[in-house]
């Protein structure tokens, strides 16, 4: 089922948290959110915002405090995952399957999280599951202590969609895989060739992520603690397999293709050989029958009623001999 749209202020934020830094956490109202002061004594703020290209952004432009090139990163709508370290933070962007409905899966959504010591600012260009399941986590009661736990769960929940839509690709690959046999090419290729086009452009947006969660794992502020950095090195591990099995489904994909093309040159060429077998039997024959249709004198038998069926006979001794012989070299 799709969630509505969420609401938000002018300056597209979405949502807005408080954290206590002991696994507590409060909703902020929209209209307050951006000059409520960041907590004291460890706690921070998380201020999630949807990117609006023609609206002006004052706030992010001009009152975060953010670094213009940041701003100007965070504005990329497609672009590859990446880290960045800063004096006053780290730039962290990352990629995020869509699954709601009608929604395809190569269609991977970037979602840019700017992490600084008190605060964590997330922006997204467009509707991320992963996010809306991670606020409704927050709102249960399931709240990260620190800006490092904060990106961990964020980031193994981006992981874990892709670890659905990589093993559905797996069971596409394995039934095209067991129906190559059974189904007409005509039907078949369409099938390959969209498995094949998922698989190269989730391989393409997924695997320099790994690199990106390697990458944050090394900061080394006080708000990363070592559990935070293996979770994200556990993250970056399973994007490095799945960018493996998608190379896997991939070269499976252009296997079955390349067996369905041997298979439909093997048909042609067993129909071409029948043709020719066809073509070298009748030949002579035709040759015979036309040299007797001609209407000249001389022709052998032409005042004898049983020169007809002698022939005819003599046509289908040629014929099986033939045959036979063609039998006998392997020809057919």
């Amino acid at each position: 089922m799709e969630r509505p749209a969420p609401k938000m202020d002018a300056e597209g934020l979405l949502s807005a948290w408080q954290f206590d830094g002991r696994g507590g956490a409060t909703r902020l109202p929209l209209d307050r959110a951006l000059v409520e002061p960041a907590p004291e004594g460890g706690g921070f703020i998380w201020l999630h915002f949807r990117y609006l290209p023609r609206a002006p952004q004052t706030w992010l432009r001009q009152e975060s405090s953010l670094d213009p090139s940041v701003v100007d990163s965070i504005a990329e709508d497609d672009c590859r995952p990446r880290c960045a370290m800063f004096a006053e933070g780290s730039l962290l962007s990352l990629r995020g399957i869509n699954l709601q409905r009608n929604a395809l899966p190569e269609e991977l959504i970037t979602v840019h999280l700017w992490v600084d010591a008190r605060r964590v600012l997330s922006v997204q260009h467009d509707f991320l599951s992963a996010i809306a399941d991670f606020e409704d986590a927050l709102a249960r009661g399931r709240c990260p202590r620190s800006q490092g736990e904060f990106v961990a769960d964020l980031s193994t929940r981006l992981v874990e969609r892709v670890d659905a839509v990589v093993d559905k690709l797996i069971d596409e690959a394995d039934e095209l895989e067991d129906a190559v046999l059974s189904v007409v090419a005509s039907e078949m290729l369409p099938k390959i060739a969209i498995l094949r086009r998922v698989a190269i452009k989730l391989r393409r947006h997924i695997a320099p992520q790994r690199e990106a969660l390697n990458h944050f794992a090394l900061e080394d502020d006080p708000w990363m603690g070592p559990k935070d950095r293996n979770r994200l090195r556990d993250a970056a591990d399973r994007v490095t397999r799945f960018a493996e099995e998608l190379d896997s489904v991939r070269e499976r994909a252009g296997i079955i293709r390349e067996q369905m093309v041997d298979t439909r040159a093997e048909q042609m060429n067993k129909s071409m050989l029948v043709l020719a077998v066809v073509t070298v039997v009748f030949a002579p024959m035709t040759l015979i029958s036309g040299m007797f249709g001609m209407n000249v004198g001389g022709i052998p038998g032409n005042s004898d009623p049983e020169a007809f069926w002698a022939l005819a006979i003599a046509m289908l001794v040629l014929g099986f001999i033939l045959l036979w012989l063609f039998r006998k070299l392997k020809w057919i």
